[in-house]
């Protein structure tokens, strides 16, 4: 797919600045440098340049400071931009949890959520946070399990809105699947509690929003059931019976192409891209996390993608975390990165054609 130029910048935040966020951002920008075009870090300057000197020693980018976002779009080739956007970073070692790492962290990601809201920048991709460094910082960041919950959290703040009234959805993809989760980080017994009529009628619209801008077209909507062999016609559970048909029934009545409820054991397997075969459908929506993620991080997690649904922003992110174990050795894997740069790319495009 050839992206076309930006109109407005891209911020990228570096997450934890003792995990492998900084690392895999420099790597990205010298393994593709026209896909980062446009884009920028919203975070420290010298950590950059830390991180620039970790992944290409010899011969590494030039790492520049700029002023505004809009500057990204005109620096020179070969550059990495970088706002300084959190106090001067005292130098952390790499791989260690540090609260105040969790802090600096937090704000770059809550400065680039408001520039997003404001409309300065075109999309944000985030970087791994690490929970514990977040934990550690405390208020406001120990509040939240992540980026989901601190992006809807500030998207609702922004809006005016109570948090229930921001609806937000995890999607994972990579190039072989898709798939979206009713319910992300909460218990097994939650997740099945979490699985009703209006929250997976809710899914269904939100995914059929998000993909129709991706795709441009109407995306064809897969459900996995809840139970084994999606209930085999109520024997092995009701879920399928009393809670998905009704939720699909209703989407269909508004005009999705939606299908199912599938086995969840057989489903992803219908919605993969294979080389010369056509995938049967678009997207899976999967009943919770790990029904969801499975399949596609064992695809492949170093091309994982995280996508945040139901925003008033476009939030891409890489499909793994910090990385502590590997941090500051210069062989993080940038892969996942870059796809997020990528799917962020394409999620502006797709929102400027539809608005055209």
């Amino acid at each position: 797919m050839n992206l076309p130029e930006l109109s407005r910048p891209i911020a990228i935040t570096p997450g934890d600045p003792c995990g492998i966020g900084p690392e895999i951002i420099a790597r990205a920008w010298c393994i593709a440098p026209e896909l980062t075009r446009g884009c920028f870090v919203a975070g420290d300057v010298g950590l950059m340049r830390r991180a620039m000197a970790l992944v290409q020693p010899s011969v590494s980018y030039p790492v520049c400071e700029i002023e505004t976002p809009a500057q990204a779009l005109v620096v020179p080739p070969r550059c990495l931009p970088v706002l300084q956007v959190v106090p001067v970073l005292p130098e952390m070692p790499w791989g260690q949890v540090d609260g105040r790492a969790g802090q600096l962290a937090g704000e770059a990601v809550l400065w680039a959520t408001r520039a997003a809201l404001r409309g300065e920048v075109a999309a944000l991709v985030t970087a791994p946070l690490h929970k514990e460094a977040l934990h550690a910082a405390g208020a406001p960041y120990d509040q939240y399990p992540g980026h989901t919950e601190l992006l809807q959290a500030e998207s609702a703040r922004y809006a005016g809105v109570k948090l229930a009234q921001m609806p937000v959805r995890m999607m994972l993809a990579n190039n072989e699947l898709r798939t979206v989760l009713v319910s992300i980080h909460v218990s097994m017994r939650e997740a099945l509690d979490a699985i009703t009529v209006d929250r997976v009628l809710e899914t269904l619209r939100i995914t059929q929003s998000a993909l129709s801008a991706l795709l441009s077209r109407r995306p064809r909507i897969a459900v996995a059931g809840v139970n084994p062999h999606a209930g085999e016609g109520g024997l092995f559970g009701r879920e399928e019976i009393e809670v998905l048909q009704p939720a699909m029934s209703r989407a269909r009545q508004e005009g999705l192409d939606v299908h199912g409820p599938f086995a969840p054991d057989t489903v992803f397997m219908r919605a993969r891209q294979k080389p010369g075969i056509q995938r049967e459908f678009d997207v899976v929506v999967a009943m919770y996390h790990d029904q969801g993620l499975i399949p596609v991080k064992y695809l492949g997690v170093e091309q994982g993608v995280n996508v945040t649904l139901g925003l008033p922003l476009i939030r891409t992110s890489p499909d793994h975390g910090t990385a502590m174990d590997v941090a500051g050795q210069g062989r993080a894997d940038a892969s996942s990165m870059v796809q997020a740069i990528r799917m962020a790319r394409q999620l502006v495009a797709g929102k400027a054609h539809g608005e055209a």
